[in-house]
Parts: structure tokens; sequence; C-alpha cells
């Protein structure tokens, strides 16, 4: 719930999250039922919207579940479900009246793909991941209105066209395409020679890169107006399995962004961890630099959350004089300052806090990591 709300404080319309069941997403801690009626009536006190995910690949056993799931998510309230599957499709066509979402896990392509799930129901298509802007443009174009077309601007990609991949299946059991990757292509890999049982030789990298497996992550904040004259109508932001300072860091910098303020934009994302960047496919018909072994990007971390009246929920180690910095939809934003408090190292305690700026519920502390600290030449801070 603290992700939730997190997103919403930092200028989200909309958040996407999952049930106990039916997901992709199936390892991270996902919402139970009452907890889904919670966060939908918390999103409309405030004006905002709920989708669901049930975006599995279903099984014939998995129907009478689903039909069962499908009935409590139009009681609970919520605005959408995001499906990818055309039973389940027809399963909440049928028994509920909720918006219909088409994931990006169905591999909408063209435009008469599109039309389709149009004509069976969808309101909104999140398209594949794999376009270029042109065919968004022409699907966009060719739907005249009659559903809405979301893609991805940010976030972790997958190596498999729109996630359909089995090699977590085929290495651990576990299927991708029922929510449990195993994200088998994050390991780290090396060459073996036939002949040479047991000599392993590292896969490295050189001055044109490499590209095995490891995706970078996927950045669009500087062609968002672009995405907009092509027709498309929603923004969605990867971060189900992020915490709260890459949530709130990465919306806030995209709402600022499309609220027409001006900075600079990827210094700004730079703070929260990342791949390396790349636009994807959006806007080259195959752009080699997707793939890298490179390992993620730590530059700064979450310090705390605020709970206002002076008070935050410690999530790591702060000590006298680290320099902390606010991240806030408010005029607050990017103001530093020093902690002069007590160390304070225990995870979810809360504490009183000297600030010299106003912080807001939800607010966020974030300071430099260690890595950072140590190439700046300055004693690591915690």
């Amino acid at each position: 719930m603290s992700l939730l709300k997190t997103a919403f404080h930092f200028g989200a319309d909309a958040v996407y999250l999952g049930g106990k069941e039916f997901g992709l997403r199936a390892k991270c801690k996902n919402f139970t039922e009452a907890e889904i009626i919670e966060a939908t009536k918390f999103a409309k006190s405030i004006g905002k919207k709920i989708f669901v995910t049930v975006n599995i690949f279903a099984s014939n056993a998995d129907f009478l579940q689903i039909e069962k799931y499908a009935q409590f998510l139009e009681q609970a309230g919520v605005d959408a479900v995001i499906v990818s599957d055309l039973g389940v499709l027809s399963v909440f066509k049928k028994l509920t009246n909720l918006e219909i979402h088409i994931s990006t896990q169905a591999n909408v392509f063209n435009k008469y793909t599109a039309m389709q799930y149009v004509e069976l129901g969808a309101n909104r298509i999140i398209l594949a991941r794999e376009l270029p802007i042109a065919d968004i443009a022409d699907i966009c174009r060719h739907l005249h209105g009659k559903a809405d077309i979301e893609v991805f601007v940010h976030g972790a990609m997958c190596i498999a066209y729109s996630g359909r991949c089995l090699l977590s299946n085929y290495m651990t059991g576990r299927s991708s395409n029922r929510g449990d990757c195993a994200q088998p292509c994050r390991y780290n890999y090396a060459l073996q020679e036939e002949k040479r049982p047991g000599e392993f030789f590292p896969i490295e990298e050189d001055a044109r890169g490499t590209y095995i497996m490891n995706s970078r992550d996927l950045v669009l904040i500087n062609h968002l107006q672009e995405l907009a004259d092509a027709g498309v109508r929603s923004f969605k932001i990867e971060g189900r399995m992020k915490n709260e300072y890459y949530v709130g860091g990465v919306v806030n910098t995209y709402r600022r962004a499309m609220n027409g303020e001006k900075f600079d934009y990827m210094r700004e994302l730079d703070k929260f961890p990342h791949r390396p960047f790349t636009t994807g496919f959006v806007f080259s018909d195959a752009d080699k630099e997707c793939l890298t072994s490179t390992t993620a990007i730590r530059n700064y971390e979450i310090a705390a959350v605020s709970k206002g009246n002076g008070e935050i929920i410690i999530k790591n180690k702060i000590t006298p004089k680290d320099k902390l910095e606010i991240l806030s939809p408010s005029e607050t934003n990017g103001k530093i300052f020093e902690y002069t408090g007590e160390p304070a190292n225990v995870p979810e305690t809360v504490i009183k806090i000297d600030c010299p700026y106003p912080l807001q519920p939800y607010d966020l502390l974030g300071k430099k990591t260690r890595l950072n600290a140590a190439l700046c030449g300055i004693m690591p801070v915690d």
C-alpha cells in the first residue's frame, strides 16, 4: 500500500497492481482482496484510478477461480483489468462491466490486431514495447479514438518479445508467462568449449558493448510530446517490484516533465536505481544498444519516508552530517540539508527530525550511496 500511495503522492493518475493470483509478478508483495478494496477506496477518495493485472496465460483449471475473481473485482470497484489471454478477456466481458485493457503481453504489433481487440471489447491497448513510433502513430490513427493507446515509457525491459520468454521455465521450472519468472537473463554467464570441460571463459564487454541478455532500461522522458502527438493517451512506468525511492523519484520526474517544467530530466533520473538507459525500439528499427551486461547503477538510495509533522520512517542507516536530499512534488523538491540527529539504523523505526524545510506525508529523503561517496573521495556515510 505504501508504494501505491507514494505513486499517487508524486503525480500518478492511476496505479496498476496485482492480486495474489493471475498476475505476472507472482514473487512481489501483491495485494490481498481486502487490500484491493482498501486501495480502490483510497484511490477514489483522491480522484485516482486502480487497474488490476489478470494477465497470465491461463490454463483450463484456472477459469473457475478467474470467474469468481472477476465478480470480486467488479464489486470492489476497480476501474479496469489488464488481460492478455483471450479466454480471460471473454470472462470479464461476460461477467462484468469493467474496462478491459490489453496487456503488452498480448503482443499487439499492428493496427489490425488492435482493432480486433477493440471489437472484442477492449477499452485500452498497451502496445508491444518493440514498436517504432511510426507504427504507434499508424495504430492510433486506425482506431479513430475507439480505444486508448498506452505505451511503456520507463523501466526494465525483457529480452523476449513483450515478455514471452521460455528461458525461466527451461532453466528453473518457473514459468514467466504465469508470473513466476526467475529472471535468468540477469544471471552472470561464461562460455565453455566442449573439449575443455570445467574451463570457463568470461563473457566480456568491449568498446562497443556486449549483447548477452541483460536489457538496458527504457527511458522516453525526452520524447513524451512526440508520443502524445502520435496519439498515445497513457504513459506507463514499470515499478511493481521497486522501492518507494524509485517509484516516487521516477513518477515525480515524469509528472514534472509532463507539466512542462524545464530541467535536466536525465540527470534527475540518474539518481534512481537503473541499468544504462535506452530509447528501445521506439526511434530505431533495431536498437542494438538495448542489450548490455552492465549491472544496475545505484547513485542514490532511500534514507527515509516522511510521515509529516516532523516524523520520518527510517529505511537505511542515517548518521550525523549525512547530506539528505528531499524528494517531493512540492517546491521543496531537491532541497538538501545536513542531518543533525542521533545515528538511526533500524529500518521502519519512526524518529523526529529537525528539517529546515516542510515535509509532507510520503515525501522521501535520499542520500548518495556508499559507492558514490567512495568514488568522490568522501568517507562513506553508512
